[in-house]
């Protein structure tokens, strides 16, 4: 992970054509409901025009297709929302690359922005097309990657440009999402403690597998747990079953006792005879879930018994809720843990993108974590010890 960080340039004078992900909840009339991704952007944008740089922005927006109508795809209200938040000069173009493009990098003055129109438009772009990446290399003199939540996809505008390109280096975000995994990866202050959620077993089977060689313990919470709870022989009525991970599930449990991890699991759950907020709900312990009832969080004496075990870690990988936290009854053991480690700032927090990053903004506790990621499945495969092609590709210091 020893790669150019946006510091290492010099901007004052280049073109620089930067990837940012900001890909954003957008109410009806297509004006951004909520800015993270942007904000987060803010400090890599602010720096190049800082620095003297003309600023090129790439992104993609939903999951436009060819043939339809991909109107509510277009960049230009997010063009529009970033020019309230900058004081540089924002201008929008209709294309990805091709004249009309040219000669609005042409007309760019230090300090300006110019932002493409939605990269997934190009159908060259989710291909890693090398005339798209190679038109995309030749608008500017350098590459800058701030988009965290893409670095997992070889695309045009995230791997193929840096082939062609001079200098490839990690914007502010990327870089300090390097540094919070790249320090779990390789030299974590112990105790480290991990939490996983989720729905089934099979889609973590390789970050469980990596993260059992790296944590002291590894608490299993959210849907999967129930596959790990029938696996070691209890009952589990009507609750979330990954059948084809059963095995899996056994052999983690062997793994860890090999390998001297302790992994825990919930002692008490949180039950309810219908998936919604309005269902009747009890407490049952393990094993105790009724047919026709399902687990829908962790019981009270489970989340004692992880919090006692969290308190006492230096650094804690959180990725994935340990209930279904969008609902308010099924929300406390999540709740909990997020509270929890918002109480120990000497704690170093880090949560993995997606649900985990969506539970502790709802909470209104994101701010409070050491780190809240931008990229859940980008977060996810750095876990399983995958090697990121947008990461790969930028240049080495």
């Amino acid at each position: 992970m020893n790669k150019l960080s946006i510091e290492d340039l010099k901007l004052q004078g280049k073109t620089v054509l930067m990837r940012v992900d900001f890909n954003v909840p957008q109410n009806a009339d297509g004006s951004v409901r909520d800015d993270r991704r942007i904000q987060e952007a803010l400090k890599s944008i602010n720096y190049v025009c800082e620095k003297g740089g003309k600023l090129i922005l790439m992104s993609h927006l939903g999951r436009p297709k060819a043939g339809e109508d991909n109107t509510k795809y277009k960049m230009d209200p997010i063009a529009a929302h970033l020019a309230t938040l900058v004081k540089s000069k924002v201008t929008k173009v209709d294309e990805v690359v091709g004249p009309a493009v040219e000669a609005a990098v042409a007309a760019l003055q230090s300090g300006d922005i110019l932002v493409l129109e939605n990269t997934r438009f190009h159908p060259g772009e989710t291909k890693n097309d090398p005339e798209l990446s190679k038109q995309l290399a030749a608008l500017g003199d350098i590459y800058i990657s701030d988009a965290f939540g893409t670095v997992h996809r070889a695309h045009a505008s995230t791997e193929g440009i840096t082939h062609f390109i001079g200098q490839s280096a990690a914007g502010f975000l990327v870089a300090r999402e390097m540094a919070y995994f790249g320090r779990v990866l390789s030299d974590p202050d112990r105790p480290l403690v991990a939490i996983l959620g989720g729905a089934k077993v099979s889609d973590k089977i390789t970050v469980i597998e990596n993260l059992l060689n790296l944590v002291d313990t590894l608490i299993i919470g959210g849907g999967m747990a129930y596959t790990f709870m029938k696996a070691q022989g209890h009952e589990i009525g009507n609750s979330l079953l990954d059948a084809a991970g059963l095995d899996t599930a056994k052999n983690i449990m062997a793994i860890a006792r090999e390998k001297g991890v302790e992994l825990l699991l919930p002692t008490d759950n949180v039950v309810a005879d219908a998936f919604s907020n309005d269902a009747q709900w009890k407490v049952v312990p393990l094993g105790g879930i009724e047919p026709g009832w399902e687990g829908l969080d962790i019981g009270p004496e489970t989340l004692a018994r992880f919090s006692e075990v969290i308190t006492k870690a230096h650094t804690v990988v959180w990725n994935g809720p340990v209930g279904v936290f969008e609902m308010e009854n099924f929300a406390k053991g999540t709740r909990g843990i997020a509270e929890l480690l918002a109480a120990h700032p000497e704690i170093t927090s880090i949560i993995g993108g997606g649900d985990s990053a969506a539970a502790v903004k709802q909470f209104g506790l994101d701010e409070k974590m050491s780190h809240v990621s931008t990229g859940g499945g980008a977060s996810l495969e750095m876990l399983e010890g995958k090697i990121l092609p947008g990461l790969a590709a930028l240049t080495d210091k």
